[in-house]
């Protein structure tokens, strides 16, 4: 069974930083396209940041040169280092494996 666990979100003001971790459990992350999605209140659920099973990785205009997505392969992790975050990225931040495993979210909030 599938498993994607989360963790990192909080509460930062503008202008900080956040990681946030996927740990994988069920799948091997580096044989999987593995996602950053976010859900904004009242808004549909958007890519972030997504990587290949060969390592590229593409990010959302609005995250380019801010967020960096990364893989531990040894720790069957994916990790969303967020650095000069803006009051617009706050949401609910998911991890994503393949095309259908979804974890429970992290909330971020940036706000002063």
């Amino acid at each position: 069974q599938v498993q994607l666990v989360e963790s990192g979100g909080g509460l930062v003001q503008p202008g900080g930083s956040l990681r946030l971790s996927c740990a994988a459990s069920g799948i091997i992350v580096s044989i999987y396209e593995m996602g950053w999605y976010r859900q904004a209140p009242g808004k549909q659920r958007e890519l972030v940041a997504a990587i290949t099973t060969g390592g590229i990785i593409n990010y959302a205009d609005s995250v380019k040169g801010r967020f960096t997505m990364s893989r531990d392969n040894a720790k069957n992790t994916v990790y969303l280092q967020m650095n000069s975050l803006k009051p617009e990225d706050t949401a609910v931040y998911y991890c994503k494996a393949g095309r259908h495993n979804w974890g429970q979210g992290t909330q971020v909030t940036v706000s002063s």
